[in-house]
């Protein structure tokens, strides 16, 4: 079975996980994305996908652009020393 058929978002409206922003009314979606994610039985697993494959959109894993895009640069930087 694939990590995303057990995944909690199947169920839910995919606009939920791509907000336009991240200010405002888009930071409230972003929460709800989140809270879905925090419930989910896969987060770990939706989480390393989206950094393996470098997902620049979206609430993946319980993370959101900014808070992928930073680990990715402290896993490079850890990778040069």
């Amino acid at each position: 079975m694939d990590w995303r058929e057990q995944a909690a978002c199947r169920h839910v409206e995919a606009d939920t996980f791509f907000p336009l922003t991240g200010k405002g009314p888009d930071s409230r979606q972003i929460a709800r994305a989140k809270a879905v994610c925090a419930a989910c039985p896969v987060t770990l697993r939706c989480a390393a996908w989206a950094l393996d494959t470098a997902q620049p959109y979206g609430v993946w894993g319980g993370m959101d652009e900014g808070e992928r895009q930073r680990l990715l640069r402290e896993r490079r930087r850890a990778a040069r020393r």
